[in-house]
């Protein structure tokens, strides 16, 4: 399928996918992908399907979306593998325009250091850069790149977009256990980030049965200090843990409200003292989610936090 959706996306509101991608050819190997194990790995851009089988298989599924009442904000090239080794995306999204939609793309960035691609994504409005590490070490242990690929030219080519790129863009890091949560390494992620200066940076862990069976989610502890490093150096830093929806309203139901906020970010101690207020509720409550093992209470410099816990219902906004 090339066309689906539309889905609740925290990021883009209302999106429909496209999968211009068949599965799995990609730049990387990631050990923690969700669609498993690459099984071409390419490097160099070339076409998949027909601009015109794509750009119809979207407009059958708008006028679908649309007899049922459902609305599109962004159409967004999402793939099972990496969208920007397409060689007619600039193309395809040239086609997508005439819909009226805003155009999304996530992307690994893989293939950013090329001129070509960069000119591609510059035709979107809003564009997901992934990074996991600056650190090369560990970015071939994550990833798992193709042999080709320089991790020098890929740094290059985002500092390259972000200063060129007149839409939104934002940026996706993957934190794994063992990998890449080093403190040092999380220091020099987050000052380089900065450098792009994104609409927001997003942290994501694995809660889909990866590629690698061994891949595990950092622990509470060390999800918290990888927000706050980041938070140190980052304006907008946010989980894509969880639940979709409005993360920020208070509703007067403290425990879903408690539970939409810290799948965003943590909460202080002090900040879960004021929602509580605001909810005529007391700390009670939030013992009883972490019994339940719906809250986890951590610390970071002398502060406690609460992040939301994981379970396996959970998914990352991956797709969307």
């Amino acid at each position: 399928m090339i066309a689906f959706g539309p889905v609740p996306s925290r990021r883009l509101g209302r999106s429909l996918g496209i999968n211009n991608i068949p599965p799995k050819v990609c730049t990387y190997s990631c050990v923690y992908c969700q669609v498993g194990k690459t099984r071409r790995m390419r490097f160099e851009r070339c076409p998949f399907y027909e601009p015109e089988d794509i750009f119809a298989s979207v407009r059958n599924q708008v006028k679908k979306a649309g007899k049922k009442g459902e609305s599109i904000d962004y159409l967004t090239f999402v793939s099972d593998g990496e969208p920007t080794l397409d060689v007619n995306l600039g193309y395809e999204i040239d086609l997508l325009k005439s819909s009226g939609n805003k155009i999304g793309i996530i992307t690994n960035a893989s293939l950013i250091f090329r001129e070509e691609v960069r000119a591609d994504l510059m035709k979107a409005d809003w564009v997901s850069l992934k990074l996991d590490s600056t650190w090369k070490t560990s970015w071939r242990k994550i990833n798992r790149p193709h042999r080709e690929l320089e991790l020098g030219l890929i740094l290059t080519g985002m500092l390259d977009f972000s200063k060129a790129f007149r839409g939104e863009f934002v940026t996706e890091t993957m934190l794994v256990q063992g990998l890449n949560t080093d403190s040092g390494m999380l220091k020099e992620l987050a000052e380089f980030l900065a450098g792009l200066n994104p609409a927001k940076a997003y942290l994501a862990i694995p809660t889909r049965p990866p590629a690698e069976n061994w891949v595990r989610p950092p622990a509470p502890q060390d999800i918290n200090i990888a927000f706050q490093v980041f938070h140190e150096k980052l304006d907008q830093v946010e989980y894509l843990i969880g639940y979709e929806g409005n993360a920020f309203a208070f509703t007067g139901n403290v425990e879903e409200d408690m539970l939409n906020i810290t799948s965003v970010h943590p909460m202080r101690e002090s900040a879960v003292s004021e929602l509580l207020k605001k909810a005529n509720a007391d700390w009670p409550k939030v013992h009883q989610l972490i019994a339940q093992g719906k809250l986890v209470e951590t610390e970071y410099e002398g502060q406690k936090f609460y992040l939301r816990g994981i379970s396996s219902e959970d998914t990352i906004a991956s797709s969307f």
